[in-house]
């Protein structure tokens, strides 16, 4: 599903003013307190509900000029000769990045920041490549998938290649690198047709190591190996959302067989990320062809059905649980067509995740933001464009208090808006056609 470059750069975007330095005597766990402790208390001065009062708002600017410095200082700190300093450098900016939309102080630092997640990707360890690749992510995000991200995309990108494919690298780093290159490619680079075949054929090159021999016989894995598959996959099928017919139609024959013998992997999550992988090429397939079917979807069918009810007692309680969760859905939607709906609330808009499409873009962003996907759909433009939320609402208190839109009413609005941008963007897929 394609993405339009609107807002990307436009006014009203939240930034920070600039302020005083602080002492770096501070800690990395000072900071990171610190800084959240101002995200809270800025959040809360400014209510969509509670008209300001000239001292609140001195307050709250207060507030965001002391996290200015902070955040500064943690970017000072990764430059740091300690790898410990600079590991919690990186946490610390990573739950910065995620709570809160901090465009125009990051627009003036996006090559500072971007140069030393390079050299940490470059010559740090294990943990530390993991999470300036989380890191990375969190920047393009935060840049909104505009101009400057995509200039950041391509310095870094051969990196995280690099480490994506060699072996000899750790798992978490690799995992992470897999992320961020599906994600960066997805908000950074997604009319790049060429970009978007280079990062699937990485993905793929990586998950596909745990597909059948000719025998029909899964390969046997490293303990952590099945994680770096599962990010991966996740990751390539985050990338199908944009790519046009002619992509999907080469990819439904030769891949669907080989994910369905995937399905009896001894590992529960990537066991999950294989049925809903299935589930979103079928739904591809579906969009293409009213009448495209799976090849031997009986045997498909048996297999989900088999998952969909199992009741190993070896396997933990919970992972039970979740698998028989998710492959109930699968097998619905393969037999019926019919999707169960998700309704995702953050202040008072909703979201309908009412297709695999949205559910797989909606989850990678949830991997990278956590909980603080929900204030980015609030807030956040680019990831209102992609779920067709318009404009950040401006609230009036008498407006939220005698709100009378019924929830059908939003869901219908929702809907609405997202069929006539998938449209829309159709039309790119097409003009991208030949490209790929």
């Amino acid at each position: 599903m394609p993405r339009s470059k609107k807002g990307k750069r436009g006014s009203g975007k939240p930034g920070l003013k600039n302020g005083a330095k602080v002492e770096s005597g501070a800690s990395d766990d000072e900071l990171t307190s610190d800084i959240l402790s101002h995200y809270s208390s800025a959040s809360e001065g400014a209510s969509v509900i509670d008209e300001p009062t000239g001292n609140e708002t001195v307050d709250e600017q207060t507030a965001q000029e002391e996290t200015e410095d902070k955040l500064k200082q943690c970017i000072d700190n990764l430059m740091d000769k300690s790898a410990k300093t600079r590991l919690a450098a990186l946490e610390s900016l990573k739950q910065a990045f995620s709570s809160r939309l901090l465009y125009e102080f990051l627009t003036e630092r996006r090559l500072t920041v971007s140069d030393c997640l390079e050299r940490s990707l470059r010559k740090g360890g294990g943990e530390e490549q993991a999470a300036a690749a989380s890191l990375f992510s969190l920047l393009c995000i935060q840049l909104g998938g505009g101009d400057e991200a995509e200039e950041g995309f391509k310095i870094l990108r051969p990196v995280l290649t690099s480490i994506l494919i060699d072996t000899g690298a750790s798992l978490s780093a690799r995992q992470s690198c897999a992320r961020a290159l599906g994600m960066c490619c997805y908000v950074s680079t997604a009319e790049d047709g060429e970009d978007l075949i280079q990062s699937l054929s990485l993905l793929e090159g990586v998950f596909m190591a745990s597909y059948p021999n000719r025998e029909g016989v899964l390969p046997s894995v490293k303990p952590g190996t099945p994680a770096l598959h599962t990010a991966a996959l996740q990751a390539w099928a985050l990338l199908l959302t944009l790519c046009p017919a002619s992509k999907i139609n080469s990819l439904l024959d030769s891949h669907i067989p080989k994910l369905q013998c995937c399905l009896q992997s001894p590992d529960v999550n990537y066991r999950i990320a294989v049925g809903e992988t299935i589930a979103l090429l079928v739904e591809l397939g579906r969009d293409i062809d009213e009448e495209f079917e799976v090849e031997d979807s009986d045997s498909l069918c048996e297999s989900l059905k088999s998952l969909a009810t199992d009741g190993n007692k070896h396997r933990a309680k919970n992972d039970r649980r979740k698998q028989r969760s998710i492959f109930r859905e699968v097998l619905h939607f393969l037999e019926n067509e019919e999707f169960t709906e998700e309704k995702i609330r953050f202040g008072v808009e909703s979201v309908y995740i009412d297709s695999w499409t949205r559910r797989r873009i909606y989850d990678a962003f949830k991997e990278i933001l956590g909980s603080g996907v929900r204030h980015h759909l609030q807030f956040n433009p680019l990831l209102r464009d992609i779920f067709g939320l318009g404009a950040s609402l401006i609230l009036d208190p008498v407006a939220v208090k005698n709100n009378k839109i019924s929830r059908f009413e939003k869901h219908l609005f929702n809907a609405a808006a997202f069929k006539a941008r998938t449209k829309l963007r159709n039309k790119v897929r097409d003009k991208r056609a030949d490209v790929m």
